[in-house]
């Protein structure tokens, strides 16, 4: 049985600035977003709320929808979560 990864976007208090990632323990990830434990971009820019996530099979999987999603545009991405998330709630605390 293969490990679940999974591709997620994180967002800020306004919902202003989107970062999407890959990670194979999404709850522990994301807490560490919320805890300002990774440095960089998240971090600078207060991004810790989860507004969408996908599973992917594997790492190879997740990584090649990641850089799908990255390279999408602003409107694509926003396309993604309201269809999961309509309302742009945290996702957090549902995992």
């Amino acid at each position: 049985m293969e490990d679940q990864y999974y591709v997620y976007i994180l967002t800020n208090k306004n919902n202003t600035v989107l970062y999407a990632g890959v990670t194979n323990d999404l709850r522990r990830r994301v807490f560490e977003h919320k805890e300002k434990l990774v440095k960089g971009f998240t971090k600078n820019y207060n991004v810790s709320k989860l507004v969408y996530y996908e599973i992917a099979g594997n790492a190879e999987a997740a990584i090649c929808r990641e850089k799908q999603i990255k390279g999408g545009s602003r409107d694509k991405k926003l396309d993604l979560i309201i269809a999961m998330n309509p309302d742009w709630e945290d996702l957090y605390n549902e995992l």
